[in-house]
């Protein structure tokens, strides 16, 4: 078993941490407090290839392999959560899917555009009803001549605000539950699409969110995959998004460690530095090891996307644990921190409402744990 990066996949994150540093940091605490969409750090990030890191050179990606796409995650992460996570978006939930099941016209049209930056895109497969329980899409599309018309609504579309294309989820037919869902590639301009007032969230806030209100044509050529299985499509998205929120996690929860650290040194009680005390000590050592932990699954489930077909569980651990070890670690820091944290406006105070949206967008934690049990018992 070999557990060193290749000399590449180093380069690669040293370049990316110089620009998280330089660029993006610079960025975070003002990207939290408007709530903006950040269409200039995406624009810079577009200019280090990072919105099409696993998409083919021959498309205009960087063909990087997961691994490396995972630690810019990170590292971008370690600077802004919010840049992070609308990254992997266009990354793996949206030119990533087009890569594995368009058509080639399709990837004329938008894989290219996507992975150089030109377009940001958006996934839209939540809805009021259908959360956790993704299968209980109400949003139809009915067949009609040489298309569908597609209504219903969608939740928390992270990017909404600013993409160029979304991808929608519809049913198509009546069925068991995950059959007779379509995917379908739409331009965000298409008339019938009504973006409602952006989201004001607790954390992660610049993403973009908004709801849709769908009431529109769309082509049989837009049709994403193969009619009734886009439920399937959707499900193999995640994988790679999971591990890019595993990564967005783990960012955060390194934030936090680097934060309490930098206190516990410089703060003084009692005449000397408060990381003198073995109760500070000990936080700081369980912060370490979990987040070491949880990145050693992170980077088993981004090795299983390149080389298994299947990686739904890899994934599912990988966020599980990389969520819940950052929030302990924003925990922590909250606490070593004390008031310093916990005034409006300190990098921690940011950390710790960033850090609770990954152990729930892209699947609760609780669904996880359905998904890892599933596997555990069938293996029993």
């Amino acid at each position: 078993m070999i557990l060193e990066l290749t000399a590449e996949q180093k380069a690669f994150q040293q370049q990316v941490e110089q620009f998280a540093r330089e660029i993006v940091a610079q960025r975070a605490a003002g990207i939290d407090k408007s709530g903006e969409f950040p269409a200039d750090v995406m624009h810079a990030a577009a200019g280090q290839g990072l919105l099409g890191v696993t998409i083919s050179k021959a498309w205009g990606g960087l063909g990087k392999d997961y691994v490396s796409y995972a630690l810019a995650i990170e590292a971008i992460a370690r600077a802004s959560a919010t840049v992070a996570v609308s990254l992997s978006v266009t990354n793996s939930l949206v030119a990533e899917v087009i890569a594995h099941a368009g058509r080639d016209a399709q990837r004329e049209r938008w894989l290219r555009p996507l992975a150089r930056g030109e377009a940001i895109g958006a996934f839209a497969l939540s809805e009021p009803d259908a959360g956790t329980d993704a299968a209980n899409q109400q949003t139809k599309a009915v067949k009609s001549s040489g298309g569908y018309r597609v209504t219903g609504k969608k939740v928390w579309v992270a990017n909404a605000e600013d993409a160029a294309v979304v991808i929608v989820f519809a049913r198509t037919r009546p069925g068991l539950r995950g059959q007779g869902i379509t995917a379908f590639l739409v331009p965000m301009d298409t008339a019938g699409i009504m973006r409602t007032a952006r989201a004001d969230s607790l954390g992660v806030r610049g993403l973009g969110c908004m709801d849709l209100e769908l009431d529109l044509t769309v082509g049989d050529d837009q049709v994403l995959g193969h009619v009734d299985q886009g439920f399937e499509l959707g499900m193999w998205a995640l994988q790679g998004g999971r591990v890019a929120i595993a990564a967005q996690a783990l960012g955060i929860g390194q934030a936090a460690l680097d934060e309490a650290l930098a206190y516990a040194r410089q703060r003084e009680q009692f005449g000397q530095p408060i990381a003198n005390y073995q109760a500070i000590q000990w936080m700081l050592a369980d912060m370490a090891t979990e987040l070491a932990a949880a990145r050693m699954l992170m980077l088993k489930a981004a090795a299983a996307k390149d080389t298994q077909e299947k990686s739904t569980v890899e994934a599912s651990m990988a966020k599980l644990a990389a969520s819940e070890a950052a929030h302990k670690a924003a925990d922590k820091a909250m606490q070593i921190l004390a008031s310093a944290g916990y005034r409006r406006g300190s990098v921690v105070e940011r950390l710790f409402r960033d850090v609770r949206a990954t152990e729930i967008y892209q699947g609760t934690s609780e669904a996880q744990r359905m998904i890892i049990a599933a596997s555990v018992l069938a293996n029993v």
